[in-house]
C-alpha cells in the first residue's frame, strides 16, 4: 500500500496513477481528507491504515507551496509561518506517525521532493529555501532511524515541476530544467528497484 499526501494536485495525481498502474493499492490524502497539521488526526490515519491494510510499502509526501519576495529585506515572516506549516510541520506529523509502519514493512520507501533552491537560496527566496532545507534535514534523520530495516527515506531534488496543464497555459514556454511530474513518478517508482541501503539518506538530483 502506498500513501500519497498532497494527492489532489497534478503531481499527486501523476504519482498515484503510476503506482495504481503498477498494481499497488494507493491511498491519496489531501487537506479535504485529513488535516495534516493535526497530529492526532494523522496518528489516527496511520492506525486506520495499519488496521485495514496491515502494512505500508511507501509514503510519498507531496505537500508543498511557494512564497517569495522581490528582495531579502522585503521577506515576509508570514510567508515563513505558512511554509513552515506546509513544508515542515506536515512532514513531521506524517513521518512520526508512519515511521513504525515503514520499519515493519522491510521494503518501504519514504520520499519527499525538495528543490535546488535549498542548496543555492536566492535573496528573495529565503523563507522557501530555509523551509526546504529543514524538510531535507528532517527526512535524513528519518533515514537514520530506518537504517538497517530494509526501508529507506530519500530526498528527490528538482529545480521545479511541470505538468501538461502548465504547458497548455503557456505553450510558448520551454520550462528549462523543470522535471515533468510523470518523470518524477517514475523516479519514485524506480527507488524500489534499488537496495534500500543504497538510497537511504541520499539526495537524488533529478536535474542532473
Amino acid at each position: 500500500m502506498i500513501l500519497v499526501t498532497g494527492a489532489a494536485g497534478p503531481t499527486g495525481e501523476a504519482v498515484s496513477g503510476y503506482f495504481r498502474k503498477n498494481g499497488h493499492t494507493v491511498i491519496g490524502v489531501d487537506k479535504d481528507d485529513v488535516d495534516l497539521l493535526d497530529r492526532a488526526a494523522v496518528q489516527d490515519l496511520a492506525a486506520r491504515v495499519a488496521r485495514e491494510h496491515g502494512r505500508v510499502d511507501g509514503v510519498v509526501h507531496l505537500v508543498g507551496g511557494w512564497r517569495g519576495s522581490a528582495t531579502f529585506a522585503e521577506t515576509s515572516l508570514d510567508d515563513w509561518d505558512l511554509l513552515h506549516d506546509l513544508l515542515i510541520r506536515t512532514l513531521q506529523h506524517v513521518s512520526l506517525a508512519f515511521e513504525p509502519l515503514l520499519r515493519e514493512s522491510g521494503n518501504g520507501r519514504f520520499v519527499i521532493v525538495s528543490a535546488k533552491a535549498a542548496e543555492r537560496p536566492s535573496a528573495g527566496g529565503a523563507a522557501y529555501a530555509a523551509a526546504k532545507a529543514a524538510a531535507e534535514a528532517w527526512t535524513l534523520a528519518l533515514a537514520d532511524a530506518l537504517s538497517g530495516t530494509g526501508s529507506a527515506a530519500t530526498v528527490l531534488v528538482v529545480k521545479a515541476l511541470v505538468n501538461d496543464a502548465m504547458r497548455a497555459e503557456k505553450p510558448e514556454a520551454k520550462f528549462p530544467g523543470f522535471t515533468d511530474v510523470n518523470d518524477l513518478a517514475a523516479a519514485i517508482g524506480g527507488l524500489y528497484d534499488r537496495p534500500a541501503a543504497e538510497i537511504n539518506g541520499t539526495r537524488l538530483d533529478l536535474t542532473a
